[in-house]
């Protein structure tokens, strides 16, 4: 997850009426990263609020049949996100000799739920240690399926964290201590999204290369996290990415 500025002022200079009027201030980049296929499943822009976490969660739960493991930094909000879309409403019982309205039910993380946190302390805004910490699920569960997987063996957010130095590299607003925040948050938006298609399907990612079985003076073929990811079967030009025509009522 990553922060940029994308409106007339920074957060620290509004005052109480810009403050609700809710479109100035900070703009935060919420990200959902697949490090198999090094592609962006999914992108919310809004507040660093319980509202655009939910956003994220709802937009994961749309792009991936059944449930990911989930890994991410200690925001609490992604905790009550991820009960509220995956979790199971189990009846409360009425305690015995009581009157009155039934119990809401509770909601409880079903089995198959994954989810662990990586923990950084910090001294003097420097990191000091690291930890992590299983939220749902057991951790036995969870480094079986990182065994099991090609990318990583540990519980850690280092995907999603040169993910977001990419995009901070593409789009100046996204970048820390900057006079490059943006004003606006429609061309904002409107530059993150050229982004992340052209990341999709124009940049080439060095890691995912594949190897030639013909001997040439080109042994790897480059190859994007669309095509990693199965949506494209080849790596477009700028032209391409811009002539594309969208079908009406769906999505590139």
């Amino acid at each position: 997850m990553s922060c940029g500025r994308s409106s007339k002022k920074k957060e620290q200079h509004l005052t109480p009426l810009e403050k609700l009027a809710g479109e100035y201030g900070d703009r935060w980049v919420w990200t959902a990263f697949a490090p198999v296929c090094k592609a962006f499943v999914a992108v919310v822009a809004g507040r660093r609020t319980l509202h655009f976490a939910k956003r994220l969660v709802a937009a994961v739960q749309v792009a991936v049949v059944g449930i990911p493991l989930f890994v991410s930094d200690q925001l609490r909000h992604y905790t009550t996100a991820l009960l509220r879309a995956y979790g199971k409403k189990i009846p409360v019982p009425r305690p015995a000799g009581k009157r009155g309205r039934k119990p809401n039910p509770k909601l409880q993380p079903p089995p198959e739920l994954q989810y662990a946190q990586v923990v950084k302390r910090y001294r003097k805004n420097r990191v000091v240690s690291v930890t992590t910490r299983v939220i749902f699920g057991c951790a036995e569960a969870i480094q079986a399926r990182l065994a099991a997987g090609p990318v990583s063996r540990t519980i850690n957010t280092a995907f999603v964290e040169r993910s977001n130095a990419t995009l901070r590299h593409h789009n100046s607003r996204l970048a820390r201590k900057r006079y490059t925040f943006a004003k606006k948050a429609d061309p904002f938006d409107q530059h993150l999204w050229f982004l992340i298609a052209y990341y999709h399907f124009v940049r080439p990612h060095h890691s995912l290369r594949q190897s030639q079985e013909q001997p040439g003076p080109r042994c790897w073929s480059p190859r994007t996290p669309a095509m990693a990811a199965g949506k494209t079967d080849h790596v477009w030009s700028l032209y391409e990415l811009l002539t594309f025509r969208v079908p009406e009522g769906g999505d590139a």
